[in-house]
């Protein structure tokens, strides 16, 4: 049983008091008597052993244990009617749903497709968040989660959205010219052995890709491979490839975008196949979450409408 936790109608009373500087313009926003607030306000001072306002003549002023409390209780008070209007927000089938999400799958794919979502169901708030690993749903506030991985989510409901897909090199056009202009590239365009002698730069979590993708198209770069810029995203990759920084190894679907604008190209069309995966995950319990099954139907609907279009 909790103890030491005042009335919420004192603390409300109090809220408005200490934002308004006066008990009568809080009387008046709540509809209520100054009596009625000045007889809160002194039973919530009794209760916690201490003023929260200082009496000078016919004006109040908090006194620096009152301003404390007050930012403190503010933040909780907003908090509350957050959540109340959120749960109210559920009778139609509304609400808001908390997604973690991969970051460059969210900025690259999932976001520039939520339009067609608001549109569909202007009811639902859909907060992102970034998560790169897994973690307790028990323990976050979120209710679902779209991840990366080969394997499944243990205690959790998953959906498959799409296959990673193959990687590929991509650079910036002027580099592009770079490689041109110094002679190494032969008239069919760059090379293999043009690439090694590139600045490589290197996702942080996959540091062996350059040097897979080296040895699947038979060109032994052991070094080199490894040497270069580490980024700790894909998003970070794409703007140092953007930047003229050097040749990114980089999923085709993060990068299908620039492409079709040209502002990034592939020096060479040799690639490095990918069997992993993006998944929607959430916990059993939150299957029937009103906002949560809208918002699987749909995306499941458009991954799987994304695959057919990359299939084609």
């Amino acid at each position: 049983m909790r103890k030491k936790i005042p009335s919420l109608n004192a603390l409300t009373i109090f809220e408005a008091a200490a934002r308004q500087q006066s008990f009568t313009r809080a009387a008046d926003e709540l509809a209520l008597t100054q009596s009625a607030v000045c007889r809160q306000i002194a039973g919530l001072e009794q209760y916690l052993g201490l003023p929260l306002f200082a009496r000078i003549k016919k004006r109040v002023i908090l006194t620096p244990a009152g301003r404390q409390y007050a930012e403190r209780i503010r933040v909780h008070i907003d908090r509350i009617e957050r959540d109340t209007l959120e749960l109210m927000a559920q009778q139609d089938g509304g609400g808001v749903l908390e997604l973690a999400v991969v970051p460059t799958f969210a900025t690259q794919w999932l976001i520039p497709r939520l339009a067609e979502f608001s549109r569909l169901r202007p009811d639902i708030t859909l907060n992102l968040l970034t998560r790169t690993d897994a973690f307790l749903f028990s323990e976050s506030s979120f209710h679902a989660a779209i991840h990366f991985g080969s394997a499944a989510w243990p205690g959790t409901q998953g959906h498959f959205l799409l296959s990673e897909g193959d990687t590929i090199p991509v650079c910036s056009p002027a580099l592009m010219a770079q490689i041109s202009k110094a002679g190494r590239s032969s008239k069919n365009g760059p090379g293999i052995r043009d690439i090694a002698n590139l600045p490589l730069l290197h996702l942080t979590t996959r540091l062996n890709d350059w040097r897979t993708w080296f040895e699947l198209h038979e060109y032994r770069n052991d070094v080199p491979a490894v040497k270069g810029a580490r980024y700790e995203l894909f998003t970070m990759l794409v703007s140092a490839a953007l930047a003229g920084l050097g040749v990114a190894l980089i999923p085709r679907f993060m990068v299908q975008a620039e492409l079709d604008a040209g502002i990034l190209v592939t020096p060479v069309e040799l690639s490095l196949p990918g069997s992993a995966g993006y998944h929607l995950v959430y916990p059993e319990e939150h299957a029937s979450f009103a906002p949560l099954a809208a918002f699987r139907e749909w995306l499941l609907s458009v991954a799987a409408a994304s695959r057919n279009e990359t299939e084609r």
